[in-house]
């Protein structure tokens, strides 16, 4: 039996490993109420506002997407990827309550054909990479109705295939 792998965020500080209600952890600025992702220690970034002091706040948990793609080319380090490279779908999430966009991963899975501007997600974790002894975890994106449902929502199908034409 293999030793149990000590989970940690790839990213520090910018998440909670909560497995049933994973958060990205933002700011909001104490004098006009702006968000911010990654948190913000310095500045207000509204430029309208000259707050300086911010309250940590975890940010919402879904989304719609707002823009997707695929990273069909391995990213420059520091990046950690597999090796072979297995390409990824990306989508940009707008988050309502706080009316930003946050950048991520689509769950293993979800190719660039299954997403639709406007698919409502969820944050869930995943890992990003393993070795001897941690387990390195990151945020993504889960469609909440799950790829290939909205393909196969007309025909009938249960189990998230489309029947091929003709």
């Amino acid at each position: 039996m293999s030793p149990v792998k000590t989970r940690l965020p790839a990213v520090e500080g910018w998440f909670t490993l909560d497995d049933e209600a994973p958060a990205l952890l933002g700011s909001r600025c104490t004098s006009c109420g702006n968000f911010a992702f990654p948190r913000e220690t310095f500045f207000c970034r509204n430029p309208h506002c000259q707050g300086k002091e911010f309250a940590e706040t975890p940010l919402s948990r879904t989304g719609t997407v707002w823009s997707y793609t695929n990273a069909g080319y391995r990213p420059p380090e520091p990046y950690v990827s597999a090796d072979p490279y297995v390409p990824f779908t990306i989508a940009a999430v707008e988050l309502a309550a706080e009316q930003m966009v946050i950048m991520g991963q689509v769950v293993p899975g979800v190719q660039v054909d299954d997403l639709h501007v406007g698919d409502e997600v969820e944050l869930v974790l995943d890992t990003l990479y393993e070795d001897d002894e941690h387990e390195y975890v990151v945020w993504k994106w889960r469609p909440l109705l799950g790829a290939g449902v909205r393909a196969c929502a007309d025909t009938g199908a249960t189990d998230g295939t489309a029947p091929a034409d003709g």
